[in-house]
């Protein structure tokens, strides 16, 4: 019993680190004093010393909880550990030859400008189409994407309907690198959101721990810092006062789940069309009956939240260069940001309608 308590807060322990255990082995007790990229190497199937070692390098290989190097020689009773910064693999990954839109590429990593309605990785619901499909099927040829893995080579995520640039990690090594960085908050991640109102100051800062709502668990929520959730912080800035919404900058310190959405609805300015978080509604505004038709016209242009992933920066996992990628806003969100300024222009045709 105590040992599985002790299994449980270690395996909470790691997840607070934004790591998930994937492989656990017990070195016998007869156990002959062995390197522990050999002794992995003999007791998992399809891995290579090489992808050892580099996961070894990358801190994600631990004797008896703490990381070791390659060269470590393993004990008898020794429990050998692997660990990732995504969860193991939940269902069959199957090739799909879907185009992507590929901004860069390297040996090491590939930067994409995602399209919006497409989901990064398969889960409920949604086990074919995805980003990762299409991954598995144009990097076939490389290990990391001959394993099945649910979330081969990706190190972060943006939702279904939010479009914009992602960073794919196509070795082991740029993976781990590439996921530290994310987990030290050292990316640069710029956002544009079209948001319903204008936010007053026009500049600012929202903090609050993000967990899933209490009254809705397909939702995230804020809560006062320090009482439940992870830490969360959003840099906003106001970019263009469009009259009763607004286009925003938004600029994550951190990368919870929903962070922008949950973030922007807390401060009373849902992104516009957002239906989880109430911005798919007519929240600022006129009564009059064009007016309405004008915000519907809108939703069905962008029918999604308006939120755009437009910039990453990072540091190459690999050559350590400043790297830097922007992706312009998508037709849809264009579409209706000029359809707002024109209804600014002719705000005084339109005060009588």
């Amino acid at each position: 019993m105590n040992n599985e308590v002790e299994n449980i807060d270690a395996a909470d322990e790691l997840e607070e680190q934004g790591l998930y255990e994937h492989h656990s082995l017990t070195a016998d007790k007869g156990q002959s004093l062995l390197r522990v990229d050999k002794f992995l190497t003999n007791r998992l199937e399809h891995v290579s010393r090489n992808r050892v070692q580099n996961a070894a390098d990358a801190g994600n290989i631990l004797v008896n909880g703490v990381p070791v190097k390659s060269s470590y020689k393993v004990k008898p009773l020794d429990v050998v550990s692997v660990v990732m910064p995504y969860p193991p693999r939940e269902v069959k990954i199957i090739p799909e030859n879907i185009p992507l839109n590929i901004v860069y590429e390297d040996d090491d990593l590939m930067v994409v400008n995602k399209a919006a309605g497409m989901v990064v990785h398969p889960g409920v619901g949604n086990d074919s189409g995805t980003l990762v499909n299409a991954l598995t099927y144009h990097l076939q040829s490389l290990p990391m994407f001959q394993t099945g893995d649910l979330r081969a080579g990706l190190v972060h995520r943006i939702d279904k309907d939010t479009s914009g640039i992602l960073v794919v990690a196509k070795t082991e090594l740029a993976h781990n690198r590439l996921a530290k960085q994310f987990f030290d908050h050292t990316i640069n991640r710029l956002y544009v959101a079209m948001v319903w109102g204008v936010p007053n100051p026009a500049e600012g800062t929202i903090t609050g721990h993000l967990a899933r709502s209490l009254r809705d668990k397909i939702k995230m929520q804020v809560f006062p810092d320090g009482d439940k959730g992870k830490h969360a912080i959003t840099h906003y800035r106001v970019l263009e006062d469009l009259g009763y919404v607004s286009m925003v900058e938004c600029k994550l310190e951190t990368g919870r789940t929903h962070q922008i959405r949950a973030h922007m609805e807390h401060i009373g300015h849902p992104l516009f069309n957002d239906e989880k978080y109430g911005g798919s509604e007519i929240l600022r505004g006129t009564t009059f009956t064009k007016y309405k038709q004008f915000v519907h016209n809108c939703f069905a242009m962008l029918p999604r939240q308006a939120l755009h992933a437009k910039v990453l920066g990072f540091i190459h996992p690999i050559t350590q260069k400043e790297m830097h990628f922007e992706a312009p806003l998508p037709a849809d969100m264009e579409a209706v940001a000029e359809k707002w300024r024109k209804y600014v222009d002719n705000r005084g045709e339109n005060a009588g309608n």
